[in-house]
């Protein structure tokens, strides 16, 4: 059996492509499209495309390679001349009014930094290295720590991609050795700022209050680290990621997701509602750290196991989330129990901590690629 199911994101999937909202394990069309669950959705397709194909599953390669087909024309089709990714569309294909997301974008750009280095299709990839250079265009415009922070990622692993020899047109090459470095500095620079600006000796962090899908600030760091070889991006990805590891552990020692009730400031943490979300950022941030080599006494093997059994009942209210025969999730833990609709965010939260673990525990499993990883 293959180690993750997806019958649910196919459920969830329609020619134009993922829907957001659920009833139960119902699509509920009336809420639309979102383009960030789009680009989860083709990250999470990226990351198993290889090791299906190396594994011989023709079924599973088939089934990843069609959805990722239609995720990746969604973030075609959604992003404007200038390179901006709009991020909600209704279920009739109308573009919803909106202000522009820093974190769309950044998760878009990710998105596609994974499409291209993990598919080496240049037939398909092309498209999206065109996508890629025109969001990238757009990423001064990047105002806000998540959006900076996923960029960050993403031009990070591209550049790094490209140097090794990743198949991408002459072109691209070219400009992505010439042009990500620099990106890469600006945007670690500016998350260093932040950080700078709100850390104190007892609060490591890039902003007063933890908020949402924090882990992700952290994990660009251990990419800048990664590609620029950078001691102070790997200074503050440890302190912060140690920092956040604290703040979502309940003294029992399971996961805790930060509340989005409240929050998280040096004083206090909210404890509901819980979002699957919190759970996969931070489980991301942590295998970044392990497949650097960046262990603490095995802090972070242990934090992302932990994550994993979030979803399968070690949480606040030993409730079950997912459901491994179908890959679906609960959207969220309340004081009351689960909410049971099984959205997109969540799904896809569930299977990607489950696709990092899977890979960081699978030494014994050589075909599997490593950039699945991410």
């Amino acid at each position: 059996m293959f180690p993750v199911q997806f019958d649910h994101l196919r459920r969830l999937t329609d020619d134009t492509g993922l829907l957001e909202h659920c009833h139960g394990k119902l699509p509920r069309r009336k809420e639309g499209y979102s383009t960030d669950d789009n680009a989860r959705a083709l990250w999470l397709c990226a990351a198993w495309i290889p090791y299906a194909k190396a594994a011989g599953d023709v079924q599973t390669s088939q089934l990843l390679q069609a959805l990722a087909d239609r995720y990746a024309s969604f973030l075609l089709w959604v992003q404007d001349e200038d390179g901006w990714f709009h991020n909600n569309v209704g279920y009739n294909r109308v573009f919803e009014p909106e202000a522009p997301s820093d974190d769309c974008q950044g998760r878009s750009l990710w998105a596609l930094a994974k499409a291209v280095l993990n598919v080496p299709d240049p037939e398909w990839t092309l498209p999206l290295q065109c996508a890629f250079y025109r969001g990238v265009q757009a990423a001064s415009r990047l105002q806000f720590a998540r959006g900076l922070a996923h960029t960050l990622s993403a031009v990070s692993a591209m550049w790094l991609g490209v140097a090794q020899g990743a198949r991408v047109e002459p072109w691209f090459a070219d400009w992505a050795l010439r042009t990500l470095p620099g990106q890469a500095r600006r945007l670690a620079a500016a998350l260093y700022e932040q950080y700078e600006a709100c850390a104190r000796d007892d609060w490591h962090w890039f902003e007063p209050t933890m908020t949402y899908a924090n882990g992700v600030l952290p994990w660009a760091l251990w990419h800048a680290w990664e590609a620029l070889q950078d001691e102070r991006a790997r200074c503050i990805a440890s302190t912060s990621l140690q920092c956040l590891i604290a703040k979502m552990t309940a003294p029992e020692g399971h996961i805790r997701p930060i509340g989005n009730q409240g929050w998280a400031t040096p004083a206090s943490v909210s404890q509901w509602d819980q979002q699957p979300l919190e759970v996969m950022k931070l489980a991301l941030a942590c295998a970044k750290a392990i497949e650097l080599g960046e262990e603490e006494d095995g802090l972070y093997r242990r934090t992302l196991e932990r994550c994993v059994q979030w979803y399968h009942g070690e949480n606040d209210l030993q409730v079950v989330m997912a459901d491994r025969t179908d890959g679906s999730c609960c959207d969220g833990l309340m004081q009351t129990g689960a909410n049971r609709n099984r959205g997109a965010e969540s799904t896809l939260s569930y299977l990607l901590t489950e696709t990092f673990r899977y890979v960081v525990t699978a030494e014994h499993q050589p075909q599997l690629v490593r950039v699945a990883l991410e």
